[in-house]
């Protein structure tokens, strides 16, 4: 009897691991952070690619994983991924990449963002696979 409940009790725990996993940023729709550190060099205030445009960066990240939306304004390259955000930007002869809390990243660069939806605002739900729970 104890053996049955401790099964029953492993397999909820597994699934209820899975569960966290599939529902977090860091799952299958959130920003491909180990892409990125993989693909391109530390440098500046994240990650560097010294030779492309913040236009060919972008489009790199977005190709290798879908944005949830993406904009741009002022030389700058936006894409969301629920709850957090990339910005790619000029640097030097290339581009600078930058992940940050969608929070934050929507206060720095609001004026770009017409169309994305206000973090602050009460109906904000962070966006992704996991928005609404």
């Amino acid at each position: 009897m104890n053996s049955a409940r401790l099964v029953r009790a492993a397999v909820a725990a597994v699934l209820a691991a899975a569960l966290l996993t599939a529902c977090s940023s860091g799952g299958g729709d959130g920003v491909p952070r180990g892409w990125i550190k993989d693909k391109y060099t530390v440098g500046g205030a994240g990650w560097v690619d010294p030779d492309s445009s913040p236009t060919q960066v972008a489009d790199a990240i977005h190709g290798h994983r879908k944005a949830v939306d993406r904009a741009s304004g002022g030389r700058m390259e936006f894409l969301r991924y629920g709850d957090d955000m990339v910005t790619v930007s000029p640097y030097r002869n290339g581009s600078q990449i930058e992940i940050e809390d969608y929070r934050n990243g929507y206060r720095r660069h609001s004026q770009y963002l017409n169309y994305w939806p206000d973090p602050n605002s009460s109906s904000f739900r962070g966006g992704g696979t996991g928005s609404g729970k």
